[in-house]
């Protein structure tokens, strides 16, 4: 398959972005201008947009119907089971079926695209995988500096749809200056999930330096990958920033409240930080059985929810 792009500019700014549709309508690439220079905002691997690699590892991943992992390969629910491909080293299920399959255009002009990924019509393969359909819509707008991106996910069967949603940016240290561990991240956190085998066991442990990782902290020192909780909420927005002191530049993540989670990932690599916001937990479907308020979404039939991501550049 050859893989199909759209490239997005805004022609005030001289911003761009370029987009995967065949894999995920993955925004991969975001080039904002600073100071009269172009700043790559967003790190993906250098042969991303040929489609081969893994859709996960770069730009920004859509996460639908369940963002992180599901414990195991088998998906129970209502007293069935839907069998699941295995993602992660420990042979979970990880980030839902959107982020790897191809897409729709269906509007399109100069600095706006909307992308539309329907399971059962896109893969009828996925009907044995999970137990209702849905439909994921993704917007991206350019507007000066600002990537503004709105989802859409909505139930078009006749049953009612457990599901989540997230994404995953990966954005690129350092940004513009010399040194990705001067860069200063600014987390808006006050709580994570333990973790077992990478698995919320649903306890929600207190941050001592939540302070700290509010206030900002060199990326040099920050290793994670971990699921945060008790977001900070600021008029409705919730923010997580990174600011490089060598050129000046800062960009800055802003989502709405429909995400209540965010998990920070360091790669190994080191060239970028992670900061995914998710509307749930991760295994919040084994965590719902076990009366644990997890974020889980069970949408009506005809019903859908909405969430709103802005990246600003400044």
């Amino acid at each position: 398959m050859v893989p199909e792009t759209v490239t997005l500019r805004d022609a005030s700014s001289g911003a761009a972005i370029e987009i995967l549709v065949s894999q995920g309508f993955n925004c991969f690439r975001f080039t904002a201008m600073h100071g009269g220079r172009p700043v790559e905002v967003l790190y993906a691997p250098p042969d991303f947009a040929t489609g081969q690699g893994r859709p996960s590892r770069g730009g920004i991943p859509l996460l639908c119907p369940f963002p992180g992992r599901v414990r195991g390969t088998a998906f129970h629910w209502e007293g069935k089971e839907y069998a699941l491909q295995p993602g992660d080293a420990f042979g979970n299920a990880i980030h839902g079926f959107a982020l790897s399959r191809p897409w729709r255009v269906i509007e399109r002009s100069e600095n706006r695209a909307v992308g539309q990924f329907q399971a059962w019509q896109d893969d009828p393969s996925l009907k044995a995988c999970w137990p209702g359909d849905f439909r994921l819509t993704a917007t991206y707008e350019l507007a000066g500096n600002a990537l503004r991106a709105h989802y859409l996910v909505e139930n078009p069967c006749d049953v009612p749809l457990p599901c989540g949603f997230g994404t995953h940016p990966y954005f690129r240290v350092p940004l513009g200056g010399q040194r990705a561990d001067d860069c200063i991240v600014k987390l808006p956190v006050t709580a994570r999930w333990e973790l077992k085998d990478m698995l919320p066991t649903g306890k929600r442990l207190s941050l001592p330096n939540a302070a700290e990782l509010q206030s900002g902290q060199p990326f040099g020192q920050l290793q994670f990958d971990d699921a945060f909780t008790g977001l900070v909420n600021q008029n409705g927005l919730i923010s997580a920033s990174i600011h490089d002191p060598a050129s000046g530049c800062t960009v800055t993540q802003q989502f709405d409240a429909t995400f209540r989670e965010c998990v920070v990932y360091t790669p190994p690599h080191r060239e970028a930080i992670c900061i995914e916001p998710l509307t749930c937990v991760p295994n919040c479907f084994e965590l719902a059985r076990e009366g644990i308020d997890s974020g889980l979404k069970i949408v009506p039939p005809g019903g859908s929810f909405s969430a709103g991501v802005n990246i600003v550049v400044s």
